[in-house]
């Protein structure tokens, strides 16, 4: 079995491959506090909740933006599983043309979604990544990635909004029933939502423009099939994109 991690800001996603196919993912808190021996005990535990036996992982793969966050999952899985990880970085095939200034720059998450991207459903695209940030990524008629956007994401700016000022309530991120708000929690949820549906629109809108062509637009992440639901500018919804992007780059530097 294939153990995938990829390791971002607020969530980790953990999936466990037997050859193409997934066996069970889990979305965890990343929480730098955490031991590796903590986190040890909970993957393992999850692996026995899903009836998985967690010795049969022979192999496994990380993405991270979350460098401190890295070492302790890598630990993990040396620990508790007796393999020593691949990470996604420089020096990883992963067939992609980058044709950022500094391709190193690019985010593993960035370029494991284009991966997969490519591979499942052939360019042109914009892949959009729903999580912290939300991440805009151009790929190019020839397969090429030529760059994006990054945005603060959607629980950023509601969070932000709450603690810079004194009156207006933290509120739960769902799609009101109206936009002309008639309470404060509807009128905060109608701006944050309405509103980033419109700052998402405009970018594909941009984006394309730039490219001049009409790529496919894929969304992933944790917020992508609530903003996805209500435009017609999204495409696909792939919440595994990460994962099988994982998965497609450790076959491609399996034997590396």
């Amino acid at each position: 079995m294939l153990l995938v991690l990829d390791i971002g800001n607020t969530n980790t996603v953990v999936g466990v491959y037997e050859d193409a196919k997934l066996l069970a993912d889990w979305r965890l808190a990343t929480d730098r506090l955490k031991t590796v021996d903590e986190y040890g005990i909970l993957v393992k535990s999850l692996f026995s909740e899903a009836g998985l036996d967690h010795r049969r992982v022979e192999s496994a793969i990380i993405s991270s933006v979350v460098p401190p966050v890295t070492g302790l999952f890598a630990g993990m899985i040396e620990k508790y599983f007796g393999v020593r990880p691949r990470e996604v970085g420089p020096g990883v095939k992963t067939g992609l043309v980058i044709k950022y200034e500094n391709p190193r720059e690019v985010g593993a998450d960035r370029v494991v979604n284009a991966v997969a991207g490519i591979q499942l459903y052939g360019p042109p695209l914009v892949i959009i990544d729903f999580g912290t940030a939300t991440t805009f990524c151009a790929i190019g008629a020839q397969g090429d990635y030529l760059g994006g956007s990054i945005a603060p994401g959607l629980g950023i700016i509601s969070e932000a909004l709450f603690i810079r000022t004194a009156k207006l309530p933290r509120v739960e991120i769902v799609r009101p029933r109206t936009v002309i708000g008639k309470n404060t929690v509807n009128s905060i949820q109608s701006g944050l939502f309405f509103g980033y549906i419109g700052m998402v629109e405009s970018l594909i809108t941009r984006i394309k423009a730039e490219m001049n062509c009409n790529p496919l637009v894929v969304a992933t992440g944790g917020l992508a099939e609530l903003i996805a639901g209500d435009t017609k500018m999204i495409d696909r919804i792939n919440p595994y994109l990460t994962l099988e992007g994982l998965r497609l780059i450790y076959g491609m530097n399996q034997n590396a």
